[in-house]
């Protein structure tokens, strides 16, 4: 038949070393994103527990001698103790006159707000004088008489004069509650 004769060969064992390096590849990448997620997750690397804070944003102004513990713990709660921080006072040039809400009454008054944050709340307030003073002569035109004739209704007064200029430096810094109080530093009601 054939002069040639077959032997049979013996078959090469075809990618076996390959395989093996894949599947440790495999292995370590599969092991190492299960690390590296658990960390992350954890807070030990990348996230650091919650958002980042934003640098832009005011900070509390500690008190000279104020307990460095007692005032970092408020400051993440975002707590503006008097004993802890230190409040600074501005007064808003010029007075505000409007009319209240009955037509025959009028208000003239000054204001002052005080804040425990940083010099950047007054430069935005300082920035946004304009807007601010339309809100509070908005908030104004919108009381009544009577009501603010008191001292009960002149605390109300306060907070809503505090709420309106803190809604306004919202609006246009993002900064919300800064202003701690507003004071009058005149107040006549005819």
């Amino acid at each position: 038949m054939s002069d040639q004769e077959t032997e049979p060969q013996p078959k090469k064992k075809k990618g076996g070393k390959k395989k093996l390096l894949l599947l440790v590849v495999a292995a370590l990448v599969i092991g190492g994103g299960g690390v590296g997620g658990g960390l992350y997750a954890s807070g030990m690397i990348g996230g650091h527990g919650g958002p980042a804070e934003d640098p832009n944003k005011p900070k509390l102004v500690a008190r000279e001698g104020a307990d460095k513990g007692k005032v970092a713990a408020a400051s993440h709660a975002n707590k503006a103790d008097p004993q802890l921080f230190q409040a600074t006072y501005y007064p808003i040039k010029d007075g505000f006159t409007a009319n209240l809400n009955d037509g025959g009454t009028f208000i003239q008054l000054g204001l002052g707000v005080s804040t425990y944050y940083d010099e950047r709340v007054i430069q935005a307030v300082e920035r946004h004088e304009m807007a601010i003073r339309s809100a509070v002569l908005m908030t104004l035109s919108g009381e009544d008489p009577l009501a603010i004739a008191s001292p009960g209704g002149k605390a109300e007064l306060q907070k809503h004069l505090t709420s309106a200029v803190n809604d306004v430096l919202k609006q246009k810094e993002g900064y919300a509650g800064v202003v701690d109080d507003v004071y009058f530093t005149s107040f006549v009601l005819q």
